[in-house]
């Protein structure tokens, strides 16, 4: 059986950056108190004129760079995102038509956080079936268009940005599991109140913005993102010892370091993006990849880990080797 394989990656971040002395200024906050409860320093917010669609076209671009393809061969464009552009079309034939790309299938999924991971495992089946043979996968999300930033419980945490990655084919082993998993049990600890059949037609009032009990979403995240990553493991009759990268969605760095702990894998073995991306929702775990393969750090053949956890509650890892 014909394994998928990352042959390619590329992250975008828009040009202006907001810093915590900067949130200083707006909301009730320090930025002792952000560092100390996040571990976000900085993020991107993106400009009024840009869409989602436009930061994804740039990952994009850079990922088929480095995977040296064209828009002839991308056959497959997956797409996971909170916040696309419009509500219809979806994004994925927005990315298509701005890249030059014509006929192949292209949609999104919408699992929160959880997005890219989803869209990677959709992905990685596509291949393995013979369905697709360069796959185009993104995570991407402009939330400072739905944050409250009058809210300093939320408007501290999250940032824009894309990550996007290319898949192939390969003999030789790439992605080697994926698990997905979600519980729509816990919906009202992480929403957005509005949507295209509840209550769009209204106007936006105070209500219109990311409504999220932290330490209850604490507790559930490092939990499952705890056991999503030993289920990855424990399929694969892999010990913990045998990784040699975390690479996990850069919610929180107290998340990360208890699922770290958990893991038992040192803080040197983890990709840690949240200082300078905060939450970037579906596109975190992608742009952390880029960035921990650009310097260097992710080598060919190393055993990563990949894993993310999003409102629904949703949750996935990918155990590949790179």
């Amino acid at each position: 059986m014909k394994y998928s394989r990352i042959a390619g990656t590329g992250r975008y971040l828009p040009e202006r950056v907001l810093t915590n002395a900067d949130l200083e200024k707006m909301v009730e906050t320090s930025d002792e108190w952000i560092r100390t409860r996040t571990g976000v320093e900085r993020r991107h917010i993106a400009a009024e004129e840009q869409s989602t669609s436009d930061l994804c076209v740039e990952a994009a671009q850079q990922a088929m760079d480095a995977a040296a393809v064209g828009i002839d061969d991308i056959d497959l464009i997956i797409v996971g995102t909170t916040t696309p552009d419009l509500i219809f079309p979806n994004i994925g034939t927005l990315i298509q038509q701005k890249l030059g790309i014509h006929g192949c299938p292209a949609f999104s999924v919408e699992a929160a956080c959880t997005g890219f991971i989803y869209a990677l495992s959709t992905a990685d089946k596509f291949v393995r079936a013979g369905e697709a043979k360069c796959a185009l996968v993104i995570g991407a999300e402009i939330l400072s268009k739905i944050v409250d930033w009058s809210d300093r419980t939320t408007c501290v945490l999250f940032g824009d940005g894309a990550g996007a990655v290319i898949l192939k084919p390969s003999d030789e082993a790439g992605i080697i599991s994926t698990h997905l998993g979600a519980d729509g049990q816990y919906k009202d600890l992480l929403y957005y109140p509005y949507g295209a059949s509840h209550q769009l037609h209204k106007t936006a009032g105070d209500d219109a913005k990311i409504i999220m009990k932290g330490n209850e979403v604490f507790k559930v995240a490092v939990k499952t993102l705890g056991g999503v990553a030993e289920e990855a493991l424990k399929a694969n009759n892999i010990g913990k010892d045998e990784l040699d990268w975390l690479v996990p969605h850069q919610a929180n760095l107290r998340i990360i370091q208890a699922t770290a702990k958990r893991l038992n894998i040192s803080m040197d073995n983890v990709i840690l993006t949240v200082q300078d991306h905060g939450n970037t929702s579906a596109a975190s775990v992608p742009m952390a990849l880029d960035v921990g393969v650009r310097d260097g750090r992710i080598k060919r053949g190393q055993l990563v880990l990949m894993e993310a956890f999003g409102g629904g509650f949703t949750w996935g890892s990918v155990l590949m080797r790179y």
